[in-house]
């Protein structure tokens, strides 16, 4: 078969099922912003990245900018077509950006296959969930009302989707959640995998190793939405009561997701002005972001690893640290919920409630008795349902193939 990825960050998600489907004897390329740094082994042109949108409608502005990447993405795969004969039997694409919006008018015959990564929704999910960052206001659920739509379009023009928990797929309206399989990306677990001789060195040379009394978070970017406030405001009693525990944090000072504070140049910046003079510091460590190597080092060295997060898409970074064996102290939210069962494969604390998580991350760093028995079950739990190469790789091939067999 001649498949087409269209992703505006390839390989994005598809790092491995990309590559995968091209050593099966699959034609396989792959189309994305001309911005776009990232290589892979897959061929892969490039179409003209989109200009910023001006728009005098708030409500019209997401809408907009989408339709504009896919249009622009339309025309890359235009030019694919017709200067180089190139006729897709399947498509996969991620529709966050817009860019699968207008490809079956370049190619009506192909599958298309789209990643169903979330669906913003007006209740139950981010929207007013933390009164603290944003108002559960109506203007707010207009807008969420107003950046799903091309979202929705993306999965009716669809053939099919694939999502990797059950609670993204179920953030989808019924009438579309059909078309949805639930099939994660997959983690590597030979290579993320617990290590007694794991050493992680800090920028000023201290070393930390497995076994130490390490406390380590992790967020692409620290903000309210991966609990990175909630976080910090449990930090001072957990430092009085354990002064001997470090504290390792990895993450951008920027925002992935949310907005930016109102009272600082970011959240960092905001929340060491509020608990930062109750801190010790010289053992609170930011990292920023790092080697991937490095933070493997990180989780296999903690102690115990801090995940939160609002009711939204979930990191890779709780698979790989329960992967690698890591006493996880998570937030009980949905999302935390589908992999964490508490006293089993981690312990959960309320997303809000700054008291208890001091507790649950006080208990882990002195000995949780049940420690041992929780990182092994972690472990269990990741390479039985989530392994990369022996479930969800072949599933994802599986899934990819049996679509063009139907066509």
């Amino acid at each position: 078969m001649k498949i087409l990825f269209v992703h505006q960050n390839f390989p994005g998600q598809f790092p491995h099922l990309a590559p995968a489907l091209a050593a099966r004897g699959h034609e396989v390329l792959a189309l994305t912003d001309e911005r776009n740094q990232r290589t892979s082994s897959v061929k892969t042109l490039r179409y003209k990245a989109p200009e910023p949108v001006k728009t005098d409608s708030p409500l019209g502005r997401s809408y907009s900018e989408h339709a504009e990447r896919g249009l622009l993405a339309a025309r890359g795969a235009r030019a694919l077509r017709d200067r180089h004969g190139f006729h897709p039997d399947i498509i996969i694409g991620h529709p966050g950006w817009g860019e699968t919006l207008f490809l079956k008018e370049i190619w009506p015959q192909a599958t298309l296959l789209v990643y169903a990564e979330l669906m913003y929704r007006t209740r139950g999910q981010d929207v007013g969930f933390d009164p603290e960052i944003g108002s559960d206001r109506d203007e707010a659920r207009f807008m969420t009302v107003a950046r799903s739509a091309h979202l929705i379009q993306a999965l009716v023009q669809a053939d099919a989707a694939i999502a990797p928990t059950r609670y993204q797929a179920d953030s989808f309206p019924p009438e579309l959640r059909g078309k949805i399989t639930v099939i994660h990306d997959g983690i590597d677990t030979a290579r993320v995998a617990p290590d007694p001789a794991a050493v992680l060195t800090l920028p000023g040379g201290r070393s930390l190793r497995a076994g130490d009394e390490v406390l380590s978070f992790v967020s692409r970017s620290l903000e309210p939405y991966r609990g990175f406030h909630v976080f910090m405001r449990a930090l001072p009693q957990v430092l009085a009561a354990r002064p001997g525990a470090q504290v390792v944090l990895v993450g951008a000072e920027g925002t992935s997701y949310g907005p930016k504070p109102q009272d600082a140049g970011s959240w960092k910046e905001k929340l060491l002005a509020e608990v930062g003079g109750t801190l010790d510091l010289s053992r609170v460590h930011f990292l920023g972001r790092v080697p991937y190597d490095d933070y493997l080092s990180l989780i296999r060295v903690a102690r115990v690893h801090c995940y939160l997060t609002y009711p939204f898409v979930l990191s890779w970074s709780l698979t790989e640290a329960m992967a690698a064996g890591a006493y996880v102290v998570g937030s009980d939210t949905e999302p935390v919920r589908e992999l964490i069962r508490e006293g089993e494969t981690g312990r959960l604390v309320p997303f809000f409630d700054v008291p208890a998580l001091s507790r649950a991350l006080i208990r882990g760093l002195e000995g949780d008795p049940d420690a041992a028995r929780i990182r092994q079950a972690a472990r269990a739990a990741i390479t039985q349902d989530y392994d990369l190469l022996s479930r969800c790789l072949p599933r994802q091939i599986a899934w990819v193939e049996s679509r063009g067999a139907m066509r």
